[in-house]
């Protein structure tokens, strides 16, 4: 098993909490795990883009190749594409469609989500939305991750004890709240991909 994820957005989006969850799920699996620096953390709305390598055999280094990434998991279609070059030929997007507009030249929507659209495999969620139907605004970067979870390469039910260990602290309203969420991400990408 090997997994090798960019996990990208906007500082302030959720993109730790993400590798959080895959991390303590990778390790509860006695999975080999690496992650790299994040960048832009320092600055709310800033570019914020992590490494995030899991595999059953040891891992040399923390950082993907070019060309090597399974999985782009992305808060924010721009930030997506800003990462495509390291995907692989038979990699995954998951992306949520709506951007966080945080510059006066932010390309036209329409336009990214068509670029991302051209990628062969492309999982294109309004997490926003959905986090709002279902559980909290707060909790879209957790639809995100059930979309992500047929692709990550551990098994749904590790991911969701995963949220719950990491949110655990926080009560148990919390750790309803992430399920729900994670779950109705995870019924989005098995009811509209995964086949």
């Amino acid at each position: 098993m090997k997994t090798d994820i960019i996990l990208s957005g906007v500082g302030g989006q959720g993109i730790l909490s993400i590798a959080t969850v895959i991390g303590e799920a990778a390790m509860n699996e006695n999975l080999y795990l690496k992650q790299a620096e994040v960048h832009g953390m320092s600055q709310r709305g800033g570019d914020v883009q992590s490494n995030l390598r899991i595999s059953s055999e040891p891992i040399a280094s923390d950082l993907i190749p070019l060309g090597k990434a399974d999985l782009i998991i992305s808060l924010e279609p721009m930030e997506a594409l800003r990462y495509v070059q390291y995907l692989s030929k038979d990699g995954w997007i998951i992306t949520n469609s709506t951007p966080f507009v945080n510059i006066p030249n932010y390309p036209d929507i329409d336009k990214i989500l068509s670029a991302i659209r051209e990628i062969k495999n492309n999982v294109i969620i309004d997490v926003d939305a959905i986090a709002k139907e279902v559980a909290s605004p707060r909790a879209s970067n957790i639809v995100l991750l059930g979309a992500a979870a047929p692709f990550v390469g551990i098994e749904a039910d590790k991911l969701e004890k995963g949220i719950k260990d990491i949110f655990a602290r926080k009560g148990d309203n919390v750790v309803e709240m992430n399920l729900k969420a994670f779950r109705a991400g995870l019924d989005y990408s098995l009811k509209s991909v995964v086949r």
